[in-house]
């Protein structure tokens, strides 16, 4: 028998769980006031008009939409039903053996209302709505008798049970497996979600008794073990092939229950904070090692290029001093007076000798200016003896 403890979720969520044998809706209780109210009028139309079949209906029906829609079990519909419609019983008796009657008029016979509350606590979670996402899984006696779809369907008061109202919807369910070991022994942290659905009710309700619980479980046991397989290198460099291979393990065990793994995505994985630092400074050591490289290659490079110009410049004496010129030319370009080059340079490229030359050119003009200025004097001094 089911038992009448409400978890702590909303009673929608209970209805359809195992733990209910019907879903009480908003349309069952509009059914089951309809039911109350046809009642009342038959009683009115036989027995005449009176206050106290009035305030029983309403009463009667306020009491039975309480219990019923939180309970949500056939137990709580033939224990409430019989005491109200027998308290309605015994209080229309009373009423009706009573020589002065407060609320006035005659209540006449109580079995139309009695009647009314029966077939109301029977008929209205008799009736029940599956939404479009859904399917009820139905049992008669405690046996599977067929899958009901999304609408309006009827359900045998006391001896039919909807075992459970599956959600056919793709599920996204997050799980996790902490302080797990890699294959090279590092303790992680990884947090991952799966993407899965029920594609048969039938199997899923009768063959597992909680198949949410069963592929969470799953999933971490799949996860645990994939990490176990895998160093900490490849569990952050691969994620798309670690999710891929628990996606499988993950349908494989699941496909036999009625419930397809889609797929699974590695969320975030969690290291050590010494592990961390210890991996930055890796980190920065290779990227100094690998511009170091590079700095070398390109020093490499540069020397054959250097080689391959000396062989251009080795038999020809008049590139060499031009390409001395040139550099020369560059350097006096960058607004300097003075160049420093490399004695070596110098003997190599014939500087010493242009140098000489233009130092030689340089002084012989000095000197002739200097001449000229010496002689100037005298033939000054000597212009005026001639006019003398």
């Amino acid at each position: 028998m089911s038992k009448v403890n409400i978890p702590s979720v909303s009673l929608e969520a209970f209805g359809a769980s195992p733990r209910a044998d019907y879903r009480f809706a908003p349309f069952n209780a509009f059914l089951l006031i309809v039911i109350m109210l046809a009642g009342l009028m038959v009683h009115v139309l036989s027995y005449g008009f009176s206050v106290a079949p009035l305030i029983y209906a309403v009463v009667a029906a306020l009491v039975l939409i309480g219990v019923l829609r939180a309970a949500q079990v056939w137990e709580a519909v033939v224990v409430t039903g019989a005491l109200v419609a027998l308290g309605g019983y015994l209080i229309f008796r009373v009423m009706a053996s009573s020589a002065a009657l407060s609320l006035g008029g005659t209540p006449g016979k109580p079995w139309i209302l009695v009647l009314a509350t029966v077939l109301a606590a029977l008929i209205a979670p008799s009736v029940q709505i599956a939404y479009q996402w859904e399917r009820g899984v139905l049992l008669r006696f405690g046996k599977f008798v067929g899958i009901r779809g999304s609408g309006v369907f009827g359900v045998l008061p006391i001896i039919d049970k909807v075992a459970q109202y599956v959600d056919q919807r793709i599920r996204v369910t997050d799980f996790r497996a902490e302080q797990t070991l890699t294959k090279d022994t590092v303790p992680v942290n990884v947090d991952a979600i799966a993407f899965w659905m029920v594609w048969d009710a039938e199997k899923s309700v009768l063959e597992v008794e909680d198949f949410e619980q069963a592929v969470v479980l799953s999933a971490q046991t799949a996860l645990r073990d994939a990490i176990g397989r895998s160093e900490l290198a490849d569990l952050l460099s691969h994620r798309e092939r670690v999710g891929h291979e628990i996606q499988q393990v993950l349908d494989a065990k699941t496909n036999p229950w009625g419930i397809t793994v889609q797929s699974v995505e590695i969320r975030d994985i969690i290291i050590p904070k010494g592990l961390e630092d210890a991996m930055s400074k890796q980190a920065q050591a290779e990227r100094e090692r690998q511009s170091r490289i590079i700095l070398g290659t390109a020093e490499t490079e540069i020397a054959e290029k250097f080689s391959r110009a000396s062989e251009a410049y080795r038999n020809n004496p008049v590139a060499l001093h031009l390409r001395a010129m040139n550099m020369v030319f560059e350097g006096l370009k960058q607004k300097g007076s003075m160049i420093i080059v490399p004695s070596t340079a110098v003997e190599t490229m014939g500087l010493g000798a242009l140098g000489g030359l233009t130092a030689f050119n340089q002084a012989a003009r000095s000197g002739a200016e200097a001449g000229r200025g010496e002689q100037k004097p005298e033939e000054t001094s000597g212009a005026p003896e001639s006019a003398e």
